[in-house]
């Protein structure tokens, strides 16, 4: 979909999907991590995406809007990665690596493969909160695009590099869920900052809004 429409498909999705649950929304919200971290405690990829629903809604939403369930990180998976790249062959469940929220990996992870091979890609990390609306849990999610297999600028250590606009990301995972959602609030300056390094070193930005959407019920 060409920039112009999804934007304009996350203004009218916006505008004219009014907010459930908002009150609930807002206090679940209130005291949530913003910014993921890497296994040495540094920071990784900003929070800008939500999901209210099951696990079993979330997975099934996501693979109906073509985003493939990410391998877990084996010898095997990583070996497959490799060969993906070097060899350019597809591998649209590549794993992805790990980040870290309130202690613990990721919970789940989604992609979409863009070209021939797994260096370039959507994907998101999903993590389940303590935290219900409307008891169902609230589930976090940081979303970017993976532009290139490269060297970790803060490790030196083989990774993928992110494209900075994460928010583009952000809006294209929200736009392809349109048809599994009941609505979609955007929360303005949940970011507290603007711009930064994810893990890796790459830089990003953002206007500092979390798109969240309540998942229809199964």
């Amino acid at each position: 979909m060409a920039k112009s429409k999804l934007v304009s498909s996350m203004i009218c999705l916006i505008a004219f999907i009014s907010p459930v649950f908002s009150g609930e929304i807002q206090s679940a919200l209130d005291d949530v991590p913003r910014v993921t971290l890497t296994t040495t405690g540094t920071h990784g990829d900003p929070i800008n995406v939500g999901l209210i629903g099951t696990k079993d809604e979330l997975i099934a939403a996501m693979v109906a809007a073509k985003w493939q369930p990410a391998d877990p990180i084996t010898f095997k998976s990583s070996a497959k990665l490799v060969k993906s790249v070097v060899l350019r062959r597809p591998d649209e469940k590549a794993p992805v690596s790990n980040l870290y929220l309130w202690k613990r990996k990721q919970d789940l992870a989604f992609e979409q493969e863009v070209g021939k091979n797994a260096s370039r890609r959507h994907h998101v990390r999903f993590w389940e909160s303590t935290k219900q609306v409307n008891g169902r849990p609230l589930w976090l999610g940081a979303a970017t695009f993976d532009t290139k297999v490269g060297f970790s600028h803060k490790t030196g250590l083989p990774t993928h590099h992110i494209d900075a606009n994460i928010d583009a990301d952000r809006d294209k995972l929200m736009n392809d869920l349109t048809g599994q959602l009941l609505s979609t609030e955007g929360i303005e300056k949940f970011q507290p900052k603007h711009d930064g390094r994810n893990g890796g070193g790459d830089p990003y930005r953002t206007d500092g809004k979390l798109l969240l959407g309540v998942l229809e019920g199964r």
